[in-house]
């Protein structure tokens, strides 16, 4: 989830758009746990098929906060420590405060006298008989500074953000150079390194000198969603020139070739008893080529979406200061969400929007009541 906050004055709307739509995806995802996770559901024809048509659909969701974060921060304007000193604290102390509820909430539902299938109903990964011990509850917590679990699963975004907000003061100092020369040629790298998890599943996974006793292949130095930060600062420092027409057909183009990849592979994947939890998420990846050909797709598009409308633009800007809240607690909400949907016999073709948009209102609320009431503390809880 992207932290920034820009001033009025210098606000460009299609980033709050950008990010709402990039934190519903965020939400519509996790909601589509309960039917793409368990072989029991991907069994079920109608489930696999609508977690698949949305799960593909939702893939660019991280990718766009990742360029969002690029379009607003890269070049980075403050001292190294200084940028780390504020960004670091506004999502680490929010991740503790957060990392510790979620790891608490199974001994919790224990002291309270609670059947174990309460947690399992809460969080989709957490198995049929989810442990309420205090034992295995001190474990979880030691391991709150290097790990994630069943019940902080989302919470792995932390971890890559910050590991973002590390290095970003040294992708300053080269972006700054501003030479496009090299801005092409890591493009074309990083755009290399997209493909390798394919080229590591279908060939062989010891390739490029990777090996038992080395992890770091020749283009390992030019990977990750360091790229989509860079990517995120090129689109909003160099627009495309091109007329809206052809814009809107080459973005067309792309989310549609990136989603037909997407959903056939992650449809080919599922339909195979023997396929590993690695094969079921290849065609999910993030970090790969059709993910970012509908990732760009999209940012290109909502780039040049006029918001006029002062009320709108109100609540994408409110939202964009809850964004990071909404992410850390709607996880709890989720389950909540898939009941009520469930409840009201909401049709498995949109159980999964719905849900969303249930989890995405209560979340809001939570967030929002938290900062009216107590604003100094709720920007320490919810970032």
């Amino acid at each position: 989830m992207d932290t920034t906050r820009p001033k009025e004055k210098e606000r460009e709307y299609w980033l709050d758009l950008l990010r709402f739509i990039a934190i519903f995806m965020v939400i519509c995802i996790h909601c589509a746990d309960p039917f793409n996770i368990s072989p029991e559901a991907r069994a079920n024809p109608e489930y696999n098929f609508w977690g698949s048509l949305y799960g593909a659909f939702l893939r660019p969701c991280v990718p766009l906060f990742v360029m969002i974060t690029g379009a607003l921060l890269l070049p980075i304007k403050e001292n190294t420590g200084a940028f780390y000193k504020k960004r670091l604290s506004r999502i680490l102390i929010p991740f503790l405060i957060w990392s510790i509820l979620y790891n608490c909430y199974p001994l919790l539902t224990g002291m309270l006298g609670l059947d174990p299938a309460v947690v399992s109903e809460t969080f989709a990964y957490a198995g049929p008989h989810p442990s309420q011990s205090v034992e295995d509850t001190i474990a979880r917590l030691i391991a709150i500074p290097v790990s994630f679990n069943a019940y902080t699963i989302h919470l792995w975004y932390i971890f890559m953000l910050a590991g973002l907000y590390l290095y970003m003061p040294f992708l300053t100092a080269w972006i700054e150079k501003e030479d496009l020369f090299q801005y092409k040629i890591y493009g074309a790298f990083w755009a290399a390194t997209l493909f390798l998890p394919y080229a590591f599943r279908f060939t062989a996974p010891d390739i490029l000198g990777r090996s038992a006793w080395n992890s770091f292949d020749t283009f390992y130095y030019f990977a990750g969603f360091n790229g989509y930060l860079f990517l995120g600062y090129c689109v909003k420092k160099y627009p495309l020139e091109l007329n809206t027409a052809t814009k809107y057909i080459l973005c067309a183009a792309l989310f549609s070739t990136g989603y037909l990849i997407t959903y056939l592979g992650f449809r080919y994947m599922t339909a195979n008893p023997g396929s590993t939890e690695n094969d079921v998420e290849l065609f999910f990846l993030y970090c790969s080529p059709q993910v970012a050909l509908m990732t760009l797709a999209v940012i290109l598009f909502i780039k040049h979406v006029k918001i006029r409308s002062k009320t709108v633009r109100k609540y994408l800007a409110r939202t964009t200061q809850y964004g990071l809240g909404i992410y850390l607690c709607h996880y709890f909400v989720v389950g909540l969400g898939y009941a009520i949907s469930q409840k009201l016999s909401i049709p498995v073709s949109v159980r999964i929007p719905f849900t969303a948009l249930v989890v995405f209102a209560i979340s809001w609320i939570v967030v929002h009541l938290f900062y009216k009431a107590t604003p100094r503390y709720a920007r320490w809880i919810f970032g």
